[in-house]
């Protein structure tokens, strides 16, 4: 099942009420022929190209002993395979639901907190990595308490920082702490912090100071857009210092925000999000750059369609690609919303093509190395699964495209390369995009950095990747080349480290 979008001119959005002026495109959705297996409430992409889908016991309490766990897809060849829940010290199954994750340097993906029990939810301490070369889970020390909902944000240094959940007592944990493999019990804890809501979407800035952008999952306990600033020591506390201008500030509830591309500008979008007390969302879009010397939110143009649960996804041609989402809470009958594309140069979105399936709470949204999106998920009540695929192809997939023919696969920071390709005098941007680790509307993983392009001839490009390591965390990325009329090619995996 597919739906196009090849309309020029005043489109006429009649269920909406709303025209829009749109571009001439030929981008399309298309349902896959087979479901996922397992609710995708968590999903990752990993350096083989492949997705890992997991849920634990997947919002349904007769199942926190025996969960669901994880999957991995082989988009490719439309296939899944499946692992075993990882275990405790007495062979019980652990139930990663509601955990969160950032990727390690080598690739490993780390999986941190979940659920002990049900209404009210109690926070899991365990810790695990999931290997994308054997598929399996990997054991590491547990946390030093409990987190349901938690954020984990990988840092310049390849070390993983965890903050916020609720503890193994139902508590706001106000503790963060730092995972290293040269750390004696694997974490280190810093002294109680402020209030900051579940599932805070953090950033790591130049520098390693680390923003929070005011948005999250559920109420925000109060907080503010903060630039936090860890210390030297553990016996330190870490600083904040709040930024002002967020428009709709109570309006956080699972909105989305992203490091808007390239990560070297600094600048943090917020959009949509709703507010709990009230049941209701907005269209608000803000900005601020995070390299001024005092730091201000300023209203950007607004999304079309006012929304929560929506996912955004940095795509190669630097737009942002906004989808899923309700205009109430998880009322499926409000969230047939049209896709939007913003431009960062223009700031301007784009209506483009409706998807087929209506997503809101426990949806995914994630970029595939050849450049389209897929899109899973979607709980709206306990046992409502939503178990349907759909991919998103953006209009540059009908174009002739680029070629990547020969690169490093192993780059290290500050390295002149080469980058042989047949359209070298076309290319516009060489960016490496960090992989999605996706979950309630919740991603601190994808960043597009750029990579300067120094000097060209006809068949290759010669570029230098960055310096710095809190603008490119080490990791697996994906490296494309994008053409002058906004054509990405195909990416290829390459490690930076």
């Amino acid at each position: 099942m597919t739906q196009s979008n090849n309309r020029t001119n005043l489109q006429e959005e009649t269920d909406l009420g709303t025209f829009v002026a749109q571009a001439t495109t030929t981008d399309k959705w298309e349902v896959l022929s087979y479901k996922a297996p397992i609710l995708p409430i968590h999903a990752a992409l990993l350096l083989t190209g492949k997705v890992l889908f997991f849920c634990g016991s997947a919002n349904d309490p007769a199942k926190l002993n025996t969960p669901d766990d994880s999957v991995v897809w082989d988009v490719n060849k439309g296939t899944f395979s499946r692992q075993a829940p990882p275990l405790d010290s007495n062979n019980q199954p652990i139930d990663l639901f509601c955990a969160g994750h950032s990727f390690r340097s080598n690739g490993l993906l780390m999986v941190a907190g979940g659920t002990l029990r049900y209404d009210p939810f109690y926070g899991s301490p365990y810790a695990f990595m999931f290997d994308p070369i054997t598929e399996q889970w990997v054991s590491k020390p547990s946390m030093n308490n409990g987190r349901w909902y938690p954020t984990v944000l990988t840092l310049g240094s390849g070390r993983i920082f965890a903050l916020s959940g609720l503890d193994k007592d139902g508590n706001l944990n106000r503790q963060p702490e730092i995972y290293s493999f040269s750390f004696a019990n694997g974490w280190n804890a810093f002294p109680i912090t402020g209030y900051f809501p579940p599932y805070a979407q953090l950033f790591l800035l130049d520098g390693g100071k680390i923003f929070y952008s005011g948005a999250q999952m559920g109420g925000n306990y109060q907080s503010v857009p903060t630039i936090l600033t860890l210390p030297g020591t553990f016996t330190q506390s870490i600083i904040g210092k709040a930024v002002p201008g967020l428009q709709d500030p109570t309006f956080g509830d699972q909105g989305t925000s992203v490091l808007l591309p390239p990560a070297q500008d600094q600048k943090v979008m917020i959009l949509g999000g709703g507010d709990a007390a009230t049941n209701t969302t907005t269209n608000r879009v803000n900005i601020v750059d995070l390299k001024a010397s005092n730091p201000t939110y300023v209203a950007a143009k607004s999304l079309n369609y006012a929304r929560k649960h929506l996912n955004a996804v940095l795509l190669p041609d630097r737009t942002v690609f906004v989808c899923n989402g309700s205009k109430m809470s998880e009322d499926i009958t409000q969230s047939m919303l049209p896709a939007e594309i913003y431009n960062p140069a223009t700031n301007t979105w784009t209506v483009v093509a409706k998807q087929n399936i209506p997503r809101v709470y426990h949806s995914v949204a994630l970029l595939l190395p050849d450049g389209r999106v897929a899109t899973a998920g979607g709980n709206p009540g306990r046992t409502v699964n939503e178990l349907r695929l759909e991919i998103y192809s953006p209009a540059y997939m009908s174009r002739s495209r680029p070629i990547i023919q020969s690169f490093v696969r192993i780059l290290s920071y500050g390295l002149q390369f080469t980058i042989q390709t047949p359209q070298a005098a076309n290319i516009k941007w060489v960016s490496l995009i960090k992989p999605t680790a996706n979950t309630h509307s919740c991603d601190t993983e994808q960043r597009l950095v750029d990579v300067p392009i120094n000097s060209r001839n006809a068949t290759s490009l010669n570029v230098t990747v960055t310096k710095n390591r809190d603008i490119a965390p080490p990791s697996w990325y994906m490296l494309f080349i994008t053409d002058n009329n906004g054509t990405p090619s195909v990416a290829t995996w390459v490690k930076l480290s």
